[in-house]
């Protein structure tokens, strides 16, 4: 292998690592619930992919072929994390609201609550003579 590719396996390594294990820290020490989804979510994806990255460059450069399976499992990585991270944030806010959970406040305060300055529209029902509840009617 050249140095080059050595260089750029170490750097994407690195990188790789560093995300994964600040995204793990992240995930084990933030106090609340929507906050721990942000490192899995966002670091450890970031992490892993610069660790495929890094995988690819590793067989192109030691045994001159291409590999789809980091590809894949990029691709499978990079739609699936949103997706379930919305959902278990959508959960959350439910049983948030319904009272079936109770959550010490987060580092970043508590959330905004339904009625106040800071109004939120998840699973909250359309008011009376707007748009939307006005369509069926």
């Amino acid at each position: 292998m050249s140095v080059i590719a050595d260089i750029v396996i170490v750097v994407l390594l690195l990188l790789g690592a560093g995300f994964a294990l600040i995204g793990s820290l992240g995930l084990v020490r933030l106090p609340s619930t929507m906050e721990r989804l942000h490192g899995p979510t966002k670091a450890t994806t970031l992490g892993l992919g610069a660790l495929l990255v890094a995988s690819v460059v590793y067989f192109r450069a030691r045994f001159g072929v291409w590999t789809a399976h980091e590809a894949l499992i990029s691709l499978f990585l990079f739609i699936t994390a949103p997706i379930s991270a919305n959902m278990i944030a959508k959960v959350h806010l439910h049983r948030l609201r319904t009272g079936a959970i109770s959550e010490p406040d987060s580092i970043a305060g508590p959330p905004p609550r339904p009625g106040g300055d800071g109004e939120w529209a998840t699973f909250e029902a359309p008011r009376r003579d707007t748009p939307a509840s006005t369509a069926n009617s």
